[in-house]
């Protein structure tokens, strides 16, 4: 069954607005029709059986009838992800979103090649992706700031993995048995240059970061981002319901 992201409210009875984008994609693309049915999630009311109330040439009306799940939240897991190439960027989104990470966010290091990307299109990618995967949220993509500040404004209490490529860090799946399950958490992923050297010496500085290594080969970074939010689901995450809460 076909299903969207809304922004507005969702419940019994009411109508609910989608964008003329939306409505396109249902009418056009997908040749629905009145009394078809789809499905809808907005981050905060569930997930909500609906049914195409009209249709014309203006655009559709849907109504909601009844909902299917409860609003539930993943993991408070993040990707924080040196700029990269576009291609290479989207995919990081893309597969975050796919993988249950809570938000990404963007950053310029010292090596970082550009400081700027279309976050609108890569917060799509992400809606995207959510839709797909039957998650009930959409991971928020946050805009590029220098690494720096982002280490300066860290949030206490969150853990930082930091995937380090060039030191001889203990391997991922046995760091993570010193994080708990529900701590909230963030794992780092650098540019295709890797970390400059102060940058590194900083990051194994702090307190809250804890060095993983993700094997004895040198990862892009779209494929060290899937490695290292695999594995941090598997060990920590919500892969692991029905397991005790710690690890």
């Amino acid at each position: 069954m076909i299903r969207l992201h809304v922004a507005g409210d969702l419940a019994e009875g009411a109508p609910v607005d989608i964008t003329p984008e939306q409505a396109r994609y249902l009418l056009t693309v997908m040749r629905r029709g009145v009394g078809d049915e789809l499905l809808l999630f907005n981050g905060r009311h569930g997930e909500w059986r609906a049914r195409i109330a009209e249709a014309g040439r203006r655009g559709c009306r849907v109504q909601a009838v009844e909902r299917t799940r409860v609003q539930t939240t993943g993991p408070d897991l993040e990707l924080v992800a040196a700029l990269v190439k576009r291609a290479r960027l989207e995919t990081i989104v893309e597969k975050a979103a796919e993988l249950g990470a809570a938000r990404v966010r963007l950053a310029v290091t010292r090596r970082t090649q550009a400081d700027h990307t279309n976050v609108a299109r890569l917060q799509a990618i992400a809606v995207e992706a959510a839709e797909q995967t039957g998650r009930l949220d959409v991971p928020e993509v946050a805009p590029p700031q220098p690494l720096e500040r982002l280490l300066d404004d860290w949030a206490h209490g969150r853990a930082l993995v930091f995937c380090d490529e060039a030191g001889v860090a203990p391997a991922v799946l046995e760091a993570l048995k010193g994080i708990g399950r529900n701590t909230p958490a963030a794992v780092l992923i650098g540019p295709e240059g890797g970390f400059a050297p102060e940058e590194r010496a900083r990051l194994i500085s702090l307190p809250y970061v804890t060095a993983v290594s993700l094997g004895p080969r040198i990862l892009r970074a779209d494929t060290a981002a899937v490695a290292a939010l695999t594995l941090w689901q598997a060990a920590a995450g919500d892969w692991r319901d029905g397991l005790p809460p710690s690890i």
